[in-house]
């Protein structure tokens, strides 16, 4: 199932949520007819995520802006680029600055981290995985990030797949009836959902390779050693996935164990914002 997020309508809605009846300090101090350029410079390292975003929030404040870009989305950027220019009216482009700057930077923040760790385990076949710890309502903005830093995305949310998880595990009596009552689910809805799986230990992991229905299996909270054991136990039956304590300083030791996938909330919940501002320019 795609994701139904609209674009347009969250900007819209952004735009309201901070405009309301009239951006007022715009109004009282830039005439009508003055006509501007600003650039988006850059004031810190990282990978750059979001110009697209801020073409389009550009061209819906004012469908008459002129927007420039000089660094595309994934590319790396360093104090000091101009990643694009802004010309037009100068009321437009005050009005348009603060939510291009607020999605941009988290972006950029979230693309740079992304692209960080998987530089750490580029040597070894594991990939990066986000996770539904992310902002409620920016949810697209930062499974997008992921994908520009080099990431992957995992479900959208909800609705796209099936984790069965601990809790769920637990609320049916083990792993073995949960897996029975997806069965029946799936056959009753005839919805066609993949299906991951977590395990917190082998017998878990036998468990859910016997009812031959996960594509994936998430090892949660292995260690190396033992991730290292149900991996090889697996033996490319179905994908594998680790989480749970896994941070820059171990990932790669985790990458290394041979598991497919490596999930990180912290790509999308533990992110410093990028510092990127609007600049007017005199022209």
């Amino acid at each position: 199932m795609e994701n139904s997020f609209d674009l347009d309508d969250f900007i819209r809605f952004a735009l309201a949520e901070d405009i309301g009846d009239g951006d007022h300090t715009t109004l009282s101090t830039i005439p009508t007819d003055t006509q501007g350029k600003a650039k988006l410079l850059v004031k810190e390292n990282g990978i750059i995520a979001g110009v697209d975003i801020a073409q389009r929030v550009a061209e819906i404040v004012d469908p008459r802006l002129q927007f420039e870009k000089i660094i595309s989305d994934g590319a790396p950027i360093q104090k000091g680029d101009i990643a694009f220019y802004l010309s037009g009216s100068s009321q437009s482009i005050t009005t348009a600055e603060r939510l291009i700057l607020n999605i941009m930077q988290r972006m950029s923040g979230i693309a740079t981290k992304t692209h960080r760790i998987q530089s750490l385990i580029a040597e070894t076949h594991c990939k990066l995985l986000d996770t539904r710890k992310t902002t409620p309502g920016f949810r697209y903005f930062e499974k997008l990030a992921v994908k520009i830093g080099g990431g992957v995305n995992h479900r959208f949310g909800l609705y796209d797949m099936i984790l069965v998880k601990d809790n769920h595990v637990d609320f049916c009596g083990g792993v073995v009836p949960a897996l029975e009552h997806v069965k029946n689910y799936l056959q009753k809805t005839g919805k066609n959902l993949r299906v991951e799986v977590e395990a917190r230990n082998l017998s878990e992991v036998e468990q859910i390779l016997s009812a031959n229905i996960a594509f994936r299996i998430l090892l949660d909270n292995f260690q190396p050693d033992s991730l290292r054991e149900a991996v090889k136990f697996i033996q490319g039956r179905v994908q594998t996935e680790a989480s749970g304590g896994i941070n820059e300083n171990n990932v790669m030791e985790y990458a290394r164990t041979g598991v497919d996938y490596i999930s990180m909330g912290a790509l999308t919940h533990q992110v410093q914002s990028l510092d990127l501002s609007l600049k007017a320019m005199n022209i």
